[in-house]
């Protein structure tokens, strides 16, 4: 899948030492997604490299191809 992203999601990546594939696998295959009102779409996905835990990746799918706004592991759902 073809995803671009902003500076401040790449710099999240590599802060947090998420690699390209783990969004792209979110984006493709999400446990669940939530749709906003801002007009991002949010791709929640379980990460079993990090112990399964949840990560939450925010798109702004209004743009071609999608932009992913930032990336993050969601500390308030569980696994």
């Amino acid at each position: 899948m073809q995803l671009a992203y902003t500076v401040h999601a790449r710099d999240m990546l590599a802060e947090r030492a998420i690699p390209d594939e783990w969004v792209v696998r979110a984006v493709e295959s999400p446990l669940r997604t939530e749709s906003h009102d801002d007009g991002t779409t949010h791709y929640l996905s379980n990460v079993p490299e990090r112990s399964g835990r949840i990560l939450r990746v925010v798109v702004s799918a209004k743009a071609s191809p999608p932009i992913v706004v930032t990336v993050f592991f969601d500390r308030r759902l569980r696994r």
